[in-house]
């Protein structure tokens, strides 16, 4: 048996499913149940995950998919996305109203990417390496082929290829790189550097994009490339 918040949050997601094709986000919910805070939205949800009601999808922000409903019925999957004959009568005023006013403009498209957020990248001097502790919420028209990470941008190097201090660069693995991409680059196994890459016989330089900072020239062995540059997000204050 479902308690009486599970059950209408998983009927209060399934019919934004039939509506948009999008779940809604943990503000809608918890307005729509009345709650305080989304701490109680995370439990609900959780719960419906443990018992079987709901499905996580990874790497996708608001990505839930509700697998049955309250009374055991299969939900079926249509071009669309998930579909059910769950009616909207089984929602409480409250969240039929919050399903009103959310549906009446159009849904965004489902196509957000959470991306690993590893720290600080320096576009200047290299710094020290910053391990994974956070996510960063990306579109996903910004990404090509393959896996990808994050890194904040701290310094001003590469300001005239347009990545400014506090710039998030969108970084595709890789191991290799061309001539004249801008990588990622691993130094001595510690320090973290976004630059141009280039070739110098035995030698690798990287080169700046700013006229008042010098190339940096590194033996080949000193160096391992960690990604190439796919793309990059700026925030506005």
């Amino acid at each position: 048996m479902l308690t009486a918040k599970q059950h209408e949050l998983l009927r209060f997601i399934q019919q934004r499913f039939d509506d948009g094709g999008i779940s809604p986000s943990f503000e809608e919910m918890k307005e729509a149940l009345g709650l305080k805070s989304k701490s109680g939205i995370h439990r609900l949800i959780s719960a419906l995950v443990e018992r079987g009601f709901l499905r996580r999808l990874p790497n996708r922000a608001r990505a839930l998919e509700v697998i049955r409903l309250p009374d055991g019925s299969p939900v079926t999957h249509g071009a669309s996305g998930p579909s059910s004959a769950a009616p909207a009568n089984d929602l409480s005023p409250k969240a039929k109203s919050n399903l009103a006013s959310t549906t009446a403009r159009p849904a965004p498209a489902n196509d957000v990417i959470e991306l690993p957020l590893h720290g600080k990248i320096a576009a200047g001097a290299p710094i020290e390496a910053i391990e994974d502790h956070n996510h960063l919420a990306v579109p996903a028209a910004l990404l090509g082929s393959g896996e990808h990470y994050a890194l904040e941008v701290s310094g001003d190097s590469m300001i005239d290829a347009g990545i400014l201090d506090g710039d998030y660069a969108l970084i595709q693995k890789a191991q290799s790189a061309r001539e004249g991409e801008i990588i990622v680059a691993l130094i001595d196994g510690q320090d973290a550097t976004l630059k141009y890459f280039h070739r110098e016989g035995k030698m690798i330089r990287l080169d700046p994009a700013n006229s008042s900072h010098e190339p940096q020239f590194y033996s080949a062995d000193r160096v391992l490339v960690q990604g190439r540059l796919s793309g990059l997000l700026r925030r506005y204050h």
